[in-house]
C-alpha cells in the first residue's frame, strides 16, 4: 500500500508510461484553465464592484447636494425670521393722522395716513417704509439700515430725483416751494 495508485496500475498493466504522462499533462492544463477562468470571473466581480462603488459615490454626491439645499433653505428661513423680528421690534407706532403720505410699491401708488411730524420725517428720509405682514411698517433710519444690510427688497425705495431733468432745470425748480396740502 505504500505504492501510489499510479504505480499499482502500472504493475497491473492497466497504464503505461506515455498514457500517464499525457494524463498528467491534461490535468495540469485543465487546472491552469480553471485558474484563468477564476481570474476572469474575479475580473467581472471587480467590474460589479466598481459599478457598485460608482453607484455609492453618486448616491453620496446626491445626498450631499440635497443636504446643501436643505441648509440653504434653513439659512433663508432663519434670515427671514430675523428680518421679521427686527421689523417687529423696531416698527414705529402712534403715527396715525390726517395727512396722507404717498409712495410707490410695485408700480402702484400706496397711501399711509400719518401725523405732521411723521410726514416731515418721511419726507426727509429719517423714517423709512418697509413691507411687513401683508402691509407696511414705519422704521427709523437706523433700523432701516440694519434691514437693508440683510435684505434690501423689504424696504420701499426712497423717492429719487428725476434723472431726465438737467442740473439747470433742477436748480430752477428748486426755487419754487411745493405746497404740502395738495390732494390727488
Amino acid at each position: 500500500m505504500a505504492n501510489s495508485l499510479f504505480d499499482q496500475l502500472k504493475k497491473a498493466g492497466l497504464v503505461d508510461e506515455k498514457k500517464a504522462k499525457k494524463a498528467k499533462k491534461d490535468k495540469y492544463q485543465q487546472s491552469k484553465q480553471n485558474k484563468s477562468k477564476k481570474k476572469s470571473a474575479s475580473n467581472t466581480d471587480d467590474g460589479t464592484k466598481t459599478a457598485a462603488q460608482q453607484a455609492q459615490q453618486q448616491k453620496a454626491e446626491r445626498d450631499r447636494q440635497l443636504n446643501q439645499q436643505r441648509q440653504q433653505q434653513q439659512a433663508e428661513k432663519a434670515n427671514k425670521a430675523a428680518l421679521r423680528q427686527l421689523i417687529e421690534t423696531n416698527k414705529l407706532s402712534e403715527y396715525d393722522g390726517e395727512l396722507s403720505f404717498n409712495f410707490v410699491d410695485a408700480n402702484k401708488v400706496k397711501t399711509l395716513h400719518v401725523n405732521p411730524d411723521t410726514h416731515q420725517q418721511l419726507a426727509d428720509g429719517r423714517i423709512r417704509v418697509a413691507r411687513f405682514a401683508g402691509g407696511y411698517a414705519l422704521l427709523s433710519k437706523l433700523a432701516a439700515e440694519k434691514i437693508q444690510q440683510r435684505d434690501e427688497s423689504v424696504l420701499i425705495p426712497l423717492a429719487a430725483e428725476d434723472p431726465s431733468l438737467s442740473k439747470d432745470d433742477q436748480d430752477h425748480y428748486a426755487q419754487f416751494e411745493v405746497p404740502d396740502d395738495l390732494t390727488w
